[in-house]
C-alpha cells in the first residue's frame, strides 16, 4: 500500500446514469441537477479550493434498485436521496464534519 495520501479528502460520485424509457435510473430522480447543486453548495462553503471534495459524475454504479446513488471515497460509503435536502445533509455532515448520515446509507 502506498503512502501517498489522496488529494482529496473526500471523491463524490453521483451516478447519472439515463436508461431507456421506463427503466429505473437515477437520472429519472434529477441526479444531474442534484449533482449540480452539491458542486456549487462545495464550492459555495470553499471545500472545493481546499482540495477538500470533489464532485464528479459517474456513469451507472449498478445499484438502480437503491434509487438515486452516491458514493463518497475513500471511505466507499454509499448514500441514496430523496431530495436537495438529503444532499445538503449529506455535505454538512458527511463532508464537513465527517459523520456518516446513518439514514442515507445504502447497505
Amino acid at each position: 500500500m502506498s503512502d501517498i495520501a489522496s488529494y482529496y479528502k473526500y471523491h463524490v460520485f453521483f451516478c447519472t446514469n439515463q436508461r431507456a424509457e421506463g427503466e429505473s435510473c437515477c437520472q429519472s430522480f434529477d441526479a444531474l441537477a442534484m449533482r449540480d447543486h452539491a458542486k456549487k453548495r462545495c464550492k459555495q462553503l470553499g471545500l472545493v479550493r481546499s482540495g477538500t471534495v470533489r464532485i464528479n459524475t459517474a456513469g451507472c454504479l449498478n445499484r438502480c434498485e437503491s434509487g438515486p446513488v452516491i458514493v463518497v471515497y475513500p471511505e466507499a460509503v454509499w448514500y441514496s436521496w430523496v431530495d436537495q435536502s438529503d444532499i445538503d445533509e449529506i455535505i454538512d455532515e458527511h463532508l464537513v464534519n465527517g459523520r456518516i448520515v446513518e439514514r442515507l446509507l445504502i447497505r
